[in-house]
């Protein structure tokens, strides 16, 4: 794509972002976007999501990319997950098939 004519493209979406602000009407297409607020999890429920996959709090914690302290402190209410940890959660929560489908954690027999 030639200077000229990444500018043109440019100075185009301008030029129509400025006639739709200037309209008393929208011209251009809005879309309202929702995002689902991060979950508290108690201590009871992260045990509950952790049991239901089968994994030690070791497993688990390499599972969510946290050390197993940290879980045995979410599972104790000492600590509470947050962020991507939260959405991880909640994604195992509602799916428990995520952890086969994602297979961060193998079994590997020893030789």
């Amino acid at each position: 794509m030639s200077k000229n004519s990444v500018y043109e493209s440019i100075m185009a979406g301008l030029n129509e972002a400025l006639a739709d602000a200037q309209s008393e009407k929208p011209i251009l297409k809005r879309h309202k976007v929702f995002v689902e607020p991060v979950k508290v999890f108690e201590a009871d429920e992260v045990k509950k999501i952790r049991n239901s996959t089968g994994m030690s709090q070791k497993i688990f914690a390499s599972y969510m990319g946290v050390s197993d302290k940290t879980v045995e402190a979410w599972e104790a209410g000492t600590n509470h997950p947050s962020g991507a940890a939260s959405r991880l959660l909640s994604m195992i929560e509602k799916d428990k098939e995520i952890i086969i489908k994602f297979p961060f954690v193998k079994n590997v027999m020893a030789k």
